[in-house]
């Protein structure tokens, strides 16, 4: 049997559209990369995506895809934005003072 300290349990989360997240909890070899949780998650073929397409980070940090995992991280699948941020606050703004007036 392998030392406990052999294996990384890692979460892999993906957001396909807006208010909804998908996540699988995997556990991986020592020394696995974000890479490597990716194609553990079947998440690739499932969305059909290649590699070089996706933004990818851990806990919130864009990282490249050879990044080595730790115990406890948190892979994310970051998917591309349909508006500017800015402009989505600004759109948020002027409707919220169409409401307040009277």
């Amino acid at each position: 049997m392998a030392p406990a300290d052999s294996a990384l349990h890692i979460e892999v989360a993906y957001s396909p559209a807006p208010r909804q997240v998908q996540t699988r909890v995997l556990t991986l070899p020592a020394g696995s990369t974000v890479t490597d949780a990716l194609r553990a998650s079947g998440w690739l073929e499932m969305h059909a995506q290649s590699l070089p397409s996706l933004r990818l980070g851990v806990w919130g940090r864009v990282l490249p895809p050879d990044t080595a995992l730790r115990e406890g991280d948190r892979v994310e699948l970051y998917r591309p934005l349909t508006v500017d941020p800015k402009e989505a606050r600004r759109l948020r703004y002027r409707k919220q003072q169409r409401r307040s007036v009277p």
